[in-house]
């Protein structure tokens, strides 16, 4: 006899639709981002994200000398139209759904993209994707801003002034609480100057008059998310359902939405790359199964596209068989687990529920504060939300040396069998071939030589009329793009009308460490060192080139401060000429150079060349970044007196190491 209900569970159960699988990529060039990119269409990803280089993200051409060593490591490099057309060669624009990492040089890039589709025949009013376009947490956390905020904010409104119209499946800025998360950011803040910068997004855009009142819930309803996910999972969990509640909440009462799809929490995800470790990397695959765990378990706070670091991102650039099994990973949790077949798993939870409270609560009274300074850009000017970012990643450091925070195999569990992952000859890594620099820029200036500099010239010269009348930027930007136009020429047109801009570093304003912590022995090594030097201890901390994670630098000359040195920090992008001026001028005892973009060696190289020609060889240089074992080798061959790596993670060791290396250089000098 058949049981009751067997043949509804017989019955095929209708799933909800997996997110978007996306896997962040590109590098070297634009033809090998484009084989990339196809071969992981092949392999089941649904949407593109595309990483740029650091050039191309600041507004620069391949050959400017701050480009120099950046070409091609972090990502694409996209000078022009030409390199636009290849980079999406093959590939129909008008059926895809793209994501674009890019912020500072958003509209130049939406613009570029636009004019290849054109070119392909697409209708633009077809296109679907995302550019991130949020500058606030460019100037708290990533870096990659050019332009003052009031200027930026003007770039920013116009975009989705234009795509509202021009393309209204297009996502025209995606604020981004993920870097705030990478620069130590606490849940709590992570809401709070999340949703702040959208409240300042979008103030922007109705006070501008570009967009009629009637139309303004149309754009509230494009405006996405871009977040984080760590591991403390049933936190990460209550923080997007609290996202969820927070925007309904914000977008009802402060902008007066009524319906309800217009205030939907909108948002993709990049699962924490700083959490993963150096030391034992393969443990990275289950930190990233959890962390993806947090965005998609939770239906109603469920993520619309997931893209995954790969377990190496620790060690270096991930390979495609790496990209391959962190999008294995979405595909596996989509369609061989039951997770689609069901209603919101949280629903009714008390212990949820109350976690999801206190975080709405304390972050409501965080964003009535920033409300009282004046919104997000005056807290940005005053440097309040750097200066607490700065505190909060302090506070995250401290607890991992103290062992309150447990890592495993970096401060527990560090007995450890070699892995065979990195036993490779290519040591488990990409590495991006040094050729590839110099082909771009021969590349570059084909294109410069091949083009009609009379369009050109008029087409910038319509830029720069546009952005000083306040007009809309966008279309004038796209006849640039189809002009031959370039990145550098741009962003430089657009520099002469807005001026640049040095965000605050927020290092001077952070809490300064109390006695009888761990650096108070650094601190009496300190005393003696300037005792014996005549002067206090003075340590320059230097970003050369373009790369905006500052996270590391700035803890470094928070510590160095604490430790009774004299710090000189004056931030991110420098050129070595600018630090080793700096050195002269400053009269510094130590240079410690800070790179995570993989462009270390030529980069420290120039500043070793420069320090000698200054008469500066006798100045200890020290290097810290993401640096594999042989490019460490190559740097200590060049002079550098020591490289400190993700593993070296206790600082009080770090400050003791350095002023250990300036007193025994000054006892080699002095003699």
């Amino acid at each position: 006899m058949q049981k009751r209900g067997t043949r509804i569970d017989m019955e095929k159960t209708q799933k909800d639709r997996p997110w978007l699988f996306r896997t962040y990529s590109g590098h070297s060039s634009a033809r090998a981002s484009n084989e990339l990119y196809r071969t992981n269409l092949t392999k089941g990803q649904t949407g593109l994200s595309v990483a740029f280089d650091l050039p191309t993200q600041t507004g620069y051409d391949s050959d400017h000398v701050l480009s120099r060593g950046e070409v091609g490591k972090v990502g694409v490099p996209v000078c022009h139209l030409g390199d636009m057309r290849t980079l999406f060669d093959g590939i129909p624009l008008e059926q895809m759904n793209t994501s674009m990492t890019i912020n500072a040089t958003a509209p130049w890039l939406l613009a570029l993209y636009v004019a290849a589709a054109e070119e392909q025949g697409a209708d633009r009013a077809k296109l679907a994707g995302t550019v991130q376009n949020d500058l606030i947490k460019e100037y708290l956390s990533r870096g990659t801003y050019i332009f003052p905020p009031k200027p930026s904010m003007k770039l920013i409104t116009d975009v989705i002034s234009f795509t509202y119209l021009e393309i209204p499946k297009w996502n025209p800025t995606n604020v981004c609480s993920y870097h705030l998360q990478e620069a130590g950011a606490t849940p709590v803040q992570e809401l709070a100057y999340a949703l702040a910068t959208a409240v300042a997004v979008l103030d922007s855009v109705r006070d501008s008059g570009q967009v009629p009142a009637e139309d303004f819930p149309k754009v509230v309803g494009r405006i996405s998310f871009f977040v984080n996910a760590g591991l403390r999972f049933v936190t990460e969990i209550a923080k997007m359902r609290a996202f969820v509640e927070l925007w309904d909440e914000i977008t009802r009462e402060r902008y007066g939405v009524e319906e309800e799809k217009y205030r939907r929490f909108r948002y993709g995800v990049q699962v924490n790359s700083l959490g993963l470790t150096e030391q034992q990397p393969e443990n990275n695959v289950y930190r990233i199964l959890l962390e993806m765990l947090a965005v998609v378990l939770s239906k109603k706070a469920r993520a619309r596209a997931v893209q995954l670091p790969a377990w190496n991102e620790a060690l270096g650039l991930p390979r495609p068989w790496d990209q391959q099994w962190s999008l294995r990973l979405q595909q596996i949790m989509a369609y061989e687990t039951d997770l689609l077949e069901y209603g919101d798993l949280f629903d009714g939870s008390s212990v949820m529920t109350e976690k999801v409270e206190a975080l709405k609560e304390e972050a409501r009274a965080e964003l009535a504060r920033i409300e009282e300074m004046g919104g997000a850009i005056a807290a940005v000017d005053s440097s309040y939300m750097k200066q607490k970012l700065v505190e909060s990643n302090t506070a995250r450091l401290k607890n991992i040396e103290s062992g309150d925070q447990t890592v495993v195999g970096v401060n527990k569990f560090t007995e450890t069998e070699p892995s065979p992952l990195v036993s490779e000859e290519d040591g488990g890594i990409m590495t991006v071939d040094p050729a590839a620099e110099a082909e771009q820029i021969e590349r570059l200036k084909a294109w410069r030589d091949s083009r009609d500099d009379k369009a050109v010239e008029a087409a910038l010269a319509d830029l720069k009329e546009a952005a000083q009348e306040g007009r809309n930027i966008m279309e004038p930007s796209v006849t640039a793009a189809r002009a031959g136009v370039t990145t550098g020429e741009w962003a430089q047109t657009l520099r002469d009308v807005y001026g640049e801009y040095r965000a605050p570093t927020g290092v001077g304003k952070a809490a300064r460490g109390e006695a009888g912590d761990s650096l108070e022995e650094v601190r009496k090594k300190v005393d003696e060192v300037s005792e014996k030097l005549g002067r206090r201890v003075k340590f320059l901390v230097g970003k050369p080139g373009l790369d905006g994670h500052s996270n590391g630098a700035e803890q470094i000359a928070v510590k160095a401060r604490d430790s009774g040195m004299e710090v000189v920090y004056e931030g991110i992008r420098l050129t070595p000429a600018q630090i080793v001026n700096a050195a002269l001028e400053e009269g510094v005892h130590a240079v410690g150079l800070s790179i995570l973009s993989g462009s270390h060696l030529p980069l420290v190289q120039d500043v070793m060349e420069r320090m000698k020609k200054a008469g500066l060889e006798d100045i200890p240089v020290i290097v810290g970044g993401i640096i594999p074992p042989e490019d460490e080798k190559q740097l200590l061959e060049m002079g550098v007196a020591r490289v400190y790596t993700p593993k070296d993670y206790q600082m009080a060791d770090i400050m003791a190491d350095i002023v250990g290396i300036v007193g025994r250089r000054h006892n080699q000098y002095s003699r």
